[in-house]
């Protein structure tokens, strides 16, 4: 009984794509077939050169075949989700067309730097499958609208995800993220980014920053104390955060919401290393380190923009981890927008105090004003 339906099963495969080439097919549905192999006859001869999208969903693939490319050369869409393929070849770089990939639901344990060479691809899913880490070699994917990574076992995103200039969709839910790539901030199209349960501790400074970004999702992220007040016009989601530690609510018991200097760098100790010193209102000098930064700031601003449009940096001897930071500052000021890169001045505003709080009731997060200056610091109004 089983054979039978096995057999009949092979010839209706066989006839599909008998028909396909005959009939020269852009689409190829291929899902449900009881697979565990790719089909032979899709790589005989010359292939199916006409075909665009091919989907192959819940079968029992395990690997790709190196000639891919060579047989399905015009492929657009490739949908593979749902099979139990380990790893891809580096033939896969050579589908030059290629825009959708699917790969999700999976045993992918590497992802090859190849993919980088995919300059059309625009929508990336590798959610649910074995990945600790991610090529930096996606930040290539210049087209690149959708990445989904969610639910792998990934402890850092490459900070070249910058480059990947109109990224507007990025998930990475259920991960093992320690931090937020400060680099994401400049990413000029991002309009949702989602790290729901993660590891997170704390946002980068300029997160909300710009306009594009409205929809950021770090539910259960139970270490996270504060976001960003760039976010307080935008739709967040923060349930489940804040709840492992106490240390929060003692700090934003102050009236005005402002954060002692004891309480609040106890309260942001996750912040990137670059940042030094915590400052308070009753400072009145910015320190020389951090004016000689943005002083140097300054002068790169107006230096001539180069092709990936950070500008091009002037011949001065400095050490490159300086340059990496004066090109990606730690944040800038929420009050007057001035770059800040060794201290800051935070101002905390408790989300139970905003007109958010009844959508948030799960919660102890609050939200934070960094600012460049104690001036800037008493300023500074949530709502101005």
């Amino acid at each position: 009984m089983e054979t039978d339906f096995l057999l009949n099963m092979a010839t209706e495969l066989h006839e599909t794509i008998f028909v396909a080439k005959q009939e020269r097919h852009k689409n190829l549905f291929l899902n449900y077939k009881n697979l565990n192999i790719f089909p032979v006859e899709l790589l005989k001869d010359e292939g199916l050169l006409f075909l665009e999208r091919l989907y192959m969903k819940r079968n029992s693939l395990t690997c790709l075949p190196d000639n891919l490319a060579q047989k399905l050369p015009n492929l657009i869409e490739l949908y593979l989700h749902s099979n139990n393929i380990v790893i891809i070849p580096e033939a896969i770089g050579n589908l030059a067309r290629l825009q959708s990939l699917d790969l999700s639901d999976n045993a992918l344990q590497l992802l090859c730097p190849d993919i980088g060479r995919l300059r059309a691809l625009r929508h990336l899913r590798l959610s649910n499958n074995r990945l600790n880490y991610l090529p930096p070699e996606i930040g290539d994917l210049q087209e690149l609208e959708t990445l989904d990574v969610a639910m792998n076992q990934l402890m850092s995103l490459p900070d070249r995800l910058h480059r990947c200039v109109s990224l507007q969709n990025l998930t990475a839910d259920h991960n093992l993220l320690g931090r937020v790539p400060r680099q994401l901030c400049w990413l000029p199209r991002l309009n949702q980014l989602s790290m729901a349960a993660n590891q997170l501790t704390f946002l980068p400074l300029d997160l909300g920053r710009s306009r594009e970004l409205q929809f950021v999702f770090v539910d259960n992220n139970v270490e996270l104390e504060g976001l960003p007040s760039y976010l307080y016009n935008k739709v967040i989601g923060c349930s489940g955060c804040g709840l492992s530690l106490g240390g929060m609510e003692g700090a934003a018991g102050e009236a005005s919401g402002e954060a002692s200097g004891e309480a609040s760098g106890e309260a942001l100790m996750g912040l990137p290393a670059e940042v030094k010193v915590i400052g308070s209102k009753a400072d009145g000098v910015v320190p020389l380190e951090e004016l000689a930064m943005r002083t140097l700031h300054r002068f790169y601003r107006h230096w001539p923009a180069g092709e990936d449009g950070l500008g091009l940096l002037p011949p001065i001897a400095l050490p490159k981890s300086l340059l990496d930071l004066l090109q990606f500052p730690v944040g800038h000021c929420h009050r007057c927008s001035q770059a800040m890169f060794t201290i800051i001045y935070p101002k905390r505003f408790p989300l139970r105090d905003t007109a958010l709080a009844g959508v948030h009731r799960r919660t102890t997060v609050s939200f934070v004003a960094y600012c460049c200056s104690s001036r800037c610091l008493q300023n500074f109004d949530l709502q101005g």
